[in-house]
């Protein structure tokens, strides 16, 4: 099963699915560190207003590669699906940006199609 194979909900349950196995919680977890040049480019938005488009994108990024690892964790104990999917994020010394995607690893199959929305 390849990682873009896996559900990834916030919902703690799955419609149209059954659980058949829990295997536990994962994460995955990503820090970056914008250069020096971003960080004075931000300390003056601070001053003047306005979004950090830098630090925006950087989070966002850092999000995405987040969910990615949240994936291989889940493949690597044999889940097909992770419920309750959530972030964390912290800053460690004012320089890092760590970001975490955890949830609880599933094996789920289908018992049938919920209806269309609108239907």
């Amino acid at each position: 099963m390849s990682n873009d194979e896996i559900i990834i909900t916030t919902m703690n349950d799955l419609p149209g699915y059954e659980v058949e196995e829990v295997y536990g919680e994962v994460f995955g977890l990503i820090v970056r560190a914008r250069n020096a040049f971003s960080n004075i480019g931000a300390s003056f938005r601070t001053i003047v207003g306005g979004e950090a488009k830098g630090y925006t994108k950087l989070l966002a990024d850092s999000r995405e590669h987040a969910v990615d690892r949240l994936r291989e964790a889940a493949a690597e104990r044999g889940a097909n699906a992770v419920l309750a999917m959530r972030f964390d994020c912290n800053e460690i010394g004012d320089i890092m940006s760590e970001v975490a995607a955890y949830g609880t690893a599933v094996r789920v199959r289908r018992v049938y199609a919920p209806p269309a929305a609108g239907a």
